[in-house]
């Protein structure tokens, strides 16, 4: 019973440690998918003084994707009968263009005050409109949560690993008889440690299967995902490919360096 409630104790540490790993991964999708939908939502307005193709705003720079002119069409509209035909084809012909510029990624906000001076430079250019100031509010936000979530998970698994330590080293005091008659024998420090590599291995296992259980459930009951598409967001949160295969190597990584410390340490007490 004691032995079980060890392997829980280990069990639950690496599914801790993986879990917050996995957070900070679906978070990070999370800010890729946004970023790609304000990426898609957020455009720069370009005034100019003479027609610009397309072609044109991308030799300015690479990071613009592509542009659209504003049609002014309804505003001469409400025009029409304050002024007379002769006014209005020759306000028409005065009336600066109007562009929309879309952009190939999301952009930091020094992207953006670089982008703004490089199209001013350009003497068709009179104004360029970036909404900076809205822009570096959302994006601000977005990196301090990204940010805040890193630490979070940097801790976990810091104090985690502490746990798990202390585990190990329970089973090694658990298993010192035995370890102590094949060292007797001759026995290297590898083979004398096997037991404990070997619970390190399964448990790891196991922890991975949990996590795997785990994000099968939320998948299946659909909150988290109702959630993000509340805010126009879809995303997997968790491949259990990729994912799955990556926490695996993860829990193995951590059981393996963390039974490795307490081998080595051991040995240089002797």
């Amino acid at each position: 019973m004691k032995s079980l409630k060890n392997h829980i104790s280990l069990i639950i540490a690496l599914f801790t440690v993986l879990f917050s790993v996995q957070i900070y991964v679906a978070v990070d999708r999370t800010i890729g998918a946004y970023e790609n939908r304000l990426k898609n939502d957020y455009s720069i307005v370009v005034v100019s003084n003479k027609v610009l193709n397309p072609h044109d705003f991308k030799a300015m720079d690479s990071i613009i994707e592509r542009s659209e002119p504003i049609a002014t069409d309804q505003v001469l509209k409400r025009l029409q009968g304050e002024m007379t035909k002769k006014n209005l084809d020759l306000l028409k012909l005065t009336l600066p263009k109007f562009y929309r510029v879309y952009l190939s990624r999301f952009p930091t906000p020094e992207e953006i005050q670089k982008l703004q001076k490089k199209l001013e430079k350009n003497p068709g250019i009179e104004r360029v409109e970036g909404y900076a100031q809205t822009h570096d509010t959302v994006y601000k936000l977005m990196l301090l949560f990204k940010d805040v979530v890193q630490i979070f998970s940097i801790a976990i698994a810091a104090v985690t690993s502490l746990l798990i330590l202390k585990e190990m080293r329970l089973w090694q005091f658990q298993h010192a008889d035995r370890m102590s008659i094949m060292a007797l024998f001759g026995a290297p420090v590898w083979l004398r440690s096997a037991v404990l590599f070997r619970l390190a291995i399964v448990d790891a296992i196991i922890a991975t299967v949990v996590l795997c259980l785990a994000f099968f459930l939320i998948d299946q009951y659909g909150w988290m995902d109702l959630l993000l598409r509340t805010v126009g967001i879809s995303i997997q949160l968790f491949d259990f490919i990729h994912d799955g295969f990556r926490s695996l190597l993860i829990a193995l990584g951590v059981s393996i360096i963390l039974t490795l410390t307490i081998v080595i340490g051991s040995e240089e007490e002797e």
